[in-house]
């Protein structure tokens, strides 16, 4: 079965703590392809399209 822990993985006899590539911290692209941030900047931006198209035919 597949082990789907997020736990340390098993050290090795072989692999060397200092060879391993450091873990890179996520960034704004990854927090941008959460799909609820997505729909909330949508809604956001779809009411200042709505008001500024207010503004420039209504007023």
């Amino acid at each position: 079965m597949l082990d789907t822990s997020r736990g340390p993985a098993p050290a090795s006899a072989e692999s060397d703590p200092a060879d391993a590539p450091a873990e890179e911290p996520r960034g704004c692209l990854f927090a941008l392809s959460q799909p609820p941030l997505m729909i909330f900047l949508t809604v956001i931006g779809a009411l200042l399209l709505m008001a500024a198209l207010h503004d420039l035919y209504v007023l």
